[in-house]
């Protein structure tokens, strides 16, 4: 089955210029007899926690990061096993599954859920989500994201159908720069691009916090824990995130100033993307496996997912121990 996300040409080339990426931005080692990771990250979101908390030192491993502007490109890198792990969304991780990407559940982060919201201009006339009835929404990245998800469940709250508001998926860079210059009326979008725009006046019509739990994903690819090497290595960072969570939690203002260095941000804006970051991580468990099941099972029925996916056959709850 073909995964909905990317035309396979613009996969050719995304393989091609990952690798490029990688060979410009990975370091060089003497020593190859250690395994390499190669870990898919959004925006440098993941990279910009992990360096910062100094959790990386002394790693029995090589380690090169891949960065994504969305979900979308990330899992596709994946499917081509060009990168050993992800970080997603709830949303976007079924849909991969339900594409046929290969990949286990291995942590997961919550979050509020006010990093994911429905925005529009300033001096727009729109003042809540029924005011959408009729109306297009920009949706990123792709079909699939978290900002779809939200769409359908704020539509559903204000009493509106999913064909009231006819979507558009546009990936979030250019979504951006469309939405600043006065193309796009509503935008339903994420971190770190939410905050960009609001930074700039967008206002928020609803966010994510009080209509689903905010979950975000690390997933490993099959072939990857097929290697008991990387399998080991994968493991182990994976507690590094962990532990690179909490330090985040007791030092706020450490992790905004990296992460604004990493994204060339203002640290204003950076403030504002970190406060509202997952507040915790553990292992999958099985209110995870039920929130993503019950997810999976809305958008099967809307006819989008191509297949039922059965979440419990993709996690493992035990992968940390």
């Amino acid at each position: 089955m073909h995964y909905p996300f990317m035309p396979r040409s613009r996969l050719t080339l995304l393989t091609g210029l990952l690798g490029i990426w990688l060979t410009l931005t990975g370091n060089s080692y003497a020593n190859t007899a250690e395994p390499t990771l190669v870990i898919g990250d959004q925006a440098r979101i993941l990279r910009s926690l992990l360096e910062t908390s100094g959790v990386l030192q002394g790693i029995p491993y090589h380690l090169r990061w891949a960065n994504f502007q969305g979900a979308a490109p990330l899992f596709e890198a994946q499917r081509a096993d060009a990168v050993d792990t992800s970080y997603a969304g709830d949303l976007p991780v079924i849909q991969a599954l339900a594409g046929g990407v290969k990949l286990t559940i291995i942590l997961t982060e919550t979050g509020t859920g006010k990093g994911n919201a429905i925005i529009v201009p300033a001096d727009s006339p729109l003042k809540s989500i029924r005011d959408l009835k009729g109306r297009q929404v920009v949706v990123s990245s792709a079909a699939g994201s978290i900002s779809q998800n939200l769409l359908y469940l704020a539509l559903q709250q204000a009493g509106l159908s999913r064909q009231d508001a006819p979507i558009r998926f546009v990936l979030p860079t250019d979504a951006s720069a469309a939405f600043s210059s006065g193309q796009i009326g509503a935008w339903a979008t994420f971190d770190p691009y939410l905050a960009v725009a609001e930074e700039n006046g967008a206002r928020k019509l609803t966010d994510a916090s009080h209509l689903t739990p905010s979950f975000s994903f690390l997933t490993a690819t099959t072939a990857s824990l097929d290697s008991p090497a990387k399998r080991q290595a994968i493991r182990d960072f994976a507690r590094r995130v962990l532990r690179a969570r909490v330090w985040a939690i007791r030092h706020p203002a450490l992790y905004a100033q990296s992460y604004a260095q990493l994204s060339q941000l203002p640290y204003r804006t950076a403030q504002l993307i970190t406060s509202r970051a997952p507040s915790g991580s553990r292992s999958v468990n099985a209110s995870d496996i039920a929130s993503l099941q019950a997810t999976a099972d809305r958008f099967y029925g809307y006819g989008i997912l191509p297949e039922k996916v059965h979440v419990s056959e993709h996690a493992a709850p035990d992968f940390l121990r």
